[in-house]
């Protein structure tokens, strides 16, 4: 074998010899890198689950923190009488829807009592259109809920409705003069009616002013007072003024 030949096979040889050990060091070294590889892949797996359980439990812990904070304030408000207060205004609402119904009832029965009378009494005819004046005057003042804390209107409204019950006042002192009108079944029953619509009215006035009364008291005492002005800005309602016109249901006398 040729000296140059036998120099490049043993000098292959050689170098797998010399280069054998260095692979299996490279070999040693990238199974240790993966190793610790796969140990650090397996170390942020496990942070990120309890991460994830963590995250858990402090949503856990600030929704029932949320829910115990929303019942303490509605445990406050109430203890300010936040709802109290409403109720109150609510009652007042309803206090005056009775005494709405009330005069209107009153005006229904108006023009069938002036027909009535003016068949038998057609001299007082003044009379009679004083009544039917002063009942479209009360039919054109209105007052809602919503104007209630307004001591004007309340006023304008109740004149109109006093008007009315002395002008229907007047008109029964005339039917004096008329037995055969007295005697009017028609006329009897329309007079009972009214005389206890009046009485209605009566009632409802009253109730409503308590109701005025319970509210306005529940406004203004503490810490209602404090709730109110924070929060809610009521104002106080209006009662009814003493009115004897408004107030005196119409005498009627049968002999």
């Amino acid at each position: 074998m040729p000296i140059l030949l036998k120099s490049l096979l043993f000098g292959k040889e050689n170098l797998r010899e010399r280069s054998a050990p260095a692979l299996i060091v490279i070999s040693g070294h990238c199974n240790r890198e993966k190793k610790r590889y796969n140990a650090f892949v397996a170390y942020a797996a496990v942070e990120r689950r309890e991460t994830h359980i963590q995250e858990d439990t402090l949503m856990k812990k600030y929704s029932l923190l949320s829910f115990v904070t929303v019942l303490l304030a509605l445990s406050m408000l109430q203890g300010c009488g936040y709802n109290t207060m409403q109720a109150n205004e609510e009652a007042v609402k309803a206090a005056w829807g009775d005494v709405e119904s009330s005069y209107q009832r009153r005006a229904d029965l108006v023009p069938n009592l002036v027909e009535t009378v003016k068949a038998y009494a057609k001299h007082e005819r003044e009379t009679l259109t004083a009544v039917t004046e002063a009942r479209s005057k009360a039919g054109s003042i209105t007052l809602t809920k919503e104007m209630l804390d307004d001591p004007q209107a309340l006023a304008r409204f109740q004149q109109a409705q006093g008007a009315l019950s002395s002008s229907l006042s007047r008109l029964m002192v005339v039917v004096e003069k008329y037995p055969d009108l007295k005697a009017n079944q028609g006329f009897q029953d329309l007079a009972h009616q009214l005389e206890g619509t009046e009485n209605r009215i009566n009632v409802a006035r009253s109730r409503y002013n308590k109701a005025v009364e319970t509210f306005n008291t529940s406004i203004r005492i503490f810490p209602n007072s404090l709730t109110n002005s924070m929060l809610l800005h009521l104002k106080l309602k209006e009662p009814f003024k003493a009115d004897e016109g408004a107030a005196t249901a119409p005498k009627v006398k049968f002999q």
